[in-house]
């Protein structure tokens, strides 16, 4: 009898050991409506990471509970994280393809007091507006100010600005103006260009912006869809031949897109920070694993990379923590981490919890392959957010 009891005694600790090293994190992204494409490749970033770093994880399990955020009117978000956090009782919380719905779900967060990975939303101001948000993606100045210092300075001194018309786009219109105007250049128009949840019909936006007969034309818009209706508007009006160059972040040139765009694309100039043809062992490997993981015909893009890295920050902050992912103390963990990424090396910012991030300056050209490739034609390396570097409303005062 004793013998017996001394056995349950132990199988019990053994047990509550055991759920004691499980870690849940809540996976908020779109699984249907018009971003479930995005939604997938931050999924499967994710996936991806946790088997190619098994070892990394362990003696530690950590178990995705996935939610559909479907849409970018914040509704649906404050919904899922607010049950993510009381019912399903999650340690960490991940993922927002939309600025929207990471701005709707801030007050949730902070009352939450879990860590909250951003992987994709791009909103610069989002990280002020909870303690708990750490950004692993991008914030949408990176790549907008950056592209203006370099368009003034080698593209155009004239320009047209197309955005979505939503916080992102906003973000990006701004960025894009002030290091543009600032470097010689001028913006002599700005077209809001429909909103995220739905693809709008181009073409008034874009005839606009070719009557404007601008050297430039710059375009921001949520990727997906939006990006190949972007490149087929501007061949069917004949842009190019108009002498306007297109020019953007590399949401225009998203990766998964890029093939069934034709040659409209072919000359397309880039700022961002990854494509699938970025030349470092990390990004090597990563793409080699995700066509073995996912299909010889897949690959990753920006999306991808987002979750892949996202995860990177969570198990790190796991393994820091001992299992044990308390808010604050995750946060803390993760201030000045770094590591290689297939992007390159990544930081996060202790001052802001803001990514640090090299900024690749690409344009699309046709290889010898019959293929459509991002070459590289210049890079910025360890880019901050300038947005709260300069602090600029709502970033900082």
């Amino acid at each position: 009898m004793v013998r017996r009891a001394i056995l349950a005694s132990a199988l019990a600790l053994a047990a509550t050991a055991a759920f004691a090293q499980e870690v849940k994190v809540g996976l908020v992204v779109p699984y249907t409506g018009v971003g479930a494409e995005l939604g997938q490749a931050i999924d499967r970033g994710t996936e991806l990471y946790l088997k190619l770093n098994a070892d990394k994880v362990r003696p530690y399990k950590i178990t995705l509970i996935k939610r559909d955020d479907k849409d970018a009117s914040g509704a649906t978000s404050k919904t899922v994280v607010q049950e993510l956090l009381t019912q399903d009782n999650v340690d960490v919380l991940a993922g927002w393809v939309y600025s929207p719905n990471a701005i709707a779900s801030a007050p949730i967060v902070s009352a939450g007091k879990k860590l909250a990975v951003i992987m994709n939303a791009g909103t610069a101001h989002i990280t002020n507006m909870s303690p708990y948000f750490v950004r692993t993606s991008f914030s949408m100045w990176h790549a907008g100010y950056g592209m203006g210092e370099v368009a003034a300075k080698q593209l155009g001194k004239t320009a047209v600005i197309g955005y979505t018309d939503f916080p992102p786009g906003k973000d990006m219109l701004n960025s894009f103006k002030r290091a543009f105007e600032a470097n010689g250049g001028k913006v002599i128009d700005e077209i809001p260009m429909g909103g995220a949840n739905a693809v709008p019909d181009f073409t008034p936006f874009f005839q606009r912006a070719k009557d404007k007969k601008p050297e430039l034309f710059f375009v921001f818009v949520p990727a997906g869809e939006h990006s190949s209706a972007v490149v087929r508007t501007y061949g069917a009006l004949g842009m190019r031949q108009a002498g306007i160059k297109l020019i953007g972040p590399g949401d225009i040139t998203q990766d998964t897109k890029l093939q069934a765009m034709g040659d409209a694309a072919v000359g397309l100039i880039t700022m961002h920070h990854y494509n699938v043809d970025l030349d470092n062992p990390e990004n090597k490997a990563f793409v080699a694993a995700w066509a073995k993981e996912y299909g010889a015909n897949s690959i990753p893009d920006f999306f991808a990379v987002g979750g892949y890295d996202g995860m990177a920050a969570i198990v790190h902050a796991v393994s820091a923590l001992k299992g044990k992912v308390e808010g604050d103390k995750a946060v803390e963990a993760l201030k000045g981490w770094g590591y290689k990424s297939p992007r390159g090396p990544i930081l996060i910012d202790p001052e802001t919890r803001d990514i640090v991030m090299n900024e690749y300056l690409s344009e699309v050209v046709k290889g010898a392959d019959g293929k459509l490739h991002q070459k590289q034609i210049g890079k910025i390396d360890n880019v901050k957010d300038a947005c709260k570097a300069l602090k600029i409303p709502p970033c900082g005062t």
